[in-house]
């Protein structure tokens, strides 16, 4: 069956979140993405998939394509058997416990994916983001999710004003911070990272309350700083332990 004209203008249209928002709607690819959204809460809309591929839901929401129109509608220099259009879920209500991670204009959308799988690992389930950070339900975020975003409360809000409210101890990652491997870290607090070029803005380093450090060991300490994604890994590492 080949992909009507209606079909490709929606797909194409998810890529921008104006239309995602308008639709209520999101593109996720490949078999693992897609069958992980399809084993959690998350409703399906349609489901695109060459003859290899195989679900278990309404065949009414399943159409079959051939590999060549997978490739028009892939963002992925490889497609793989599926693209699924699923609906977006109404946002949780925020609690205000155990470990948070917060964002404070975080842009990449690599970056993001790879921090609500960490969230997903460390067993952290909420996660606040600035509103000018990158939409979770941008492609990229979603395949750089690896489905850890069905798992992962996710909210987007005025950051300052939450931190402004919040009677939880906070914490940033900063280069004149108190060494993350000589601190008693809470079970509960906000973790706060900052945005890939001029990390936290002024406005919310005066809302919080602690600043840590992750140190360098190299030789020369030449390197200026961490990649966001990596950082948050190695923070969340350190409060796990606490946890245990």
């Amino acid at each position: 069956m080949n992909i009507s004209k209606n079909q490709l203008k929606l797909i194409t249209s998810l890529s921008q979140k104006k239309y995602r928002q308008k639709h209520k709607l999101f593109i996720a690819e490949g078999v693992k993405v897609v069958n992980e959204l399809l084993n959690s809460s998350f409703e399906v809309a349609t489901i695109f998939c060459t003859d290899d591929f195989d679900c278990t839901i309404s065949e009414e929401k399943i159409i079959p394509i051939s590999e060549t129109d997978l490739k028009k509608i892939s963002n992925l220099k490889t497609p793989n058997k599926v693209i699924g259009i699923f609906k977006i879920p109404e946002e949780k209500q925020l609690k205000n416990n155990g470990l948070i991670i917060a964002l404070d204009a975080i842009n990449d959308p690599g970056n993001l994916g790879t921090i609500i799988r960490l969230c997903d690992w460390f067993g952290v389930t909420q996660l606040i983001c600035s509103k000018d950070t990158v939409d979770c339900y941008n492609a990229k975020v979603v395949q750089a999710s690896m489905g850890s975003l069905t798992r992962i409360s996710i909210h987007y809000l005025e950051l300052n004003t939450y931190l402004s409210e919040t009677n939880l101890p906070t914490f940033i990652a900063d280069m004149n911070g108190e060494n993350v491997y000589k601190t008693n870290l809470p079970k509960e607090g906000i973790l706060i990272m900052g945005n890939e070029a001029n990390g936290i803005s002024d406005e919310i380093k005066k809302l919080v309350s602690n600043k840590i450090s992750i140190p360098r060991f190299g030789e020369r300490q030449e390197t200026e700083s961490l990649n966001v994604a990596t950082a948050t890994a190695i923070l969340l590492s350190e409060f796990s332990r606490f946890k245990v």
